[in-house]
């Protein structure tokens, strides 16, 4: 099996990026957006997906959060999808549920090369810290979109830091799991030899 790592960086007028990813880390990251509660999901999403992650972001965070969110996730999804390359030998489809406290978010994923984003759920508060609650949903849509993959989330809660969380956690062990090598695959996951 090849490395499976990328390095992305993006430079817009609203934020400067670079972003690196190893498929088959042990979890390691170091995260640098400016918005401390998106450094918490980032950090965790590469703990329990076991990637190794680093992001260095500098956005446009006198405006507010979304820029920087977006344009992370954008980064973050097209180094995956540099990262798995022709995606020979994955599992490709996997689900999860991940409970944190009294919310529970699920994730299914197709690391098929056909961007779709579905989502399910609503935040019981507006924000956790500078963090907009809604950008979670946003999040996973533009990384799905840049990432090739199509991705279905759904949270249900009572507490906004639980239900991003959960999410973010539910994302990453979806994202292990789909994109880990099955030793007894030889070739592409589909029956037209491609992805």
């Amino acid at each position: 099996m090849s490395e499976r790592t990328a390095t992305v960086t993006r430079e817009t007028g609203e934020t400067s990026i670079e972003c690196t990813i190893a498929i088959d880390g042990d979890g390691t990251a170091t995260v640098e957006t400016g918005i401390g509660f998106f450094d918490h999901m980032l950090t965790s999403f590469a703990k329990h997906g076991l990637f190794d992650l680093e992001i260095d972001c500098d956005g446009d965070l006198e405006i507010d959060d979304h820029h920087t969110v977006e344009d992370v996730a954008i980064v973050l999804g097209t180094a995956i999808d540099e990262a798995l390359g022709d995606r020979s030998g994955i599992v490709r489809y996997a689900d999860r549920r991940v409970p944190l406290d009294e919310a529970v978010a699920s994730a299914v994923v197709d690391v098929s090369g056909r961007p779709r984003f579905y989502f399910d759920g609503s935040f019981s508060q507006d924000a956790v810290g500078e963090f907009t609650s809604d950008m979670a949903r946003h999040f996973g849509e533009s990384l799905a979109m840049n990432a090739g993959v199509t991705l279905h989330l759904a949270v249900d809660g009572e507490n906004a830091h639980h239900e991003v969380e959960a999410l973010f956690k539910a994302l990453a062990r979806t994202l292990d799991d789909a994109t880990r090598v099955d030793e007894r695959r030889d070739g592409t996951p589909s029956t037209k030899g491609t992805l």
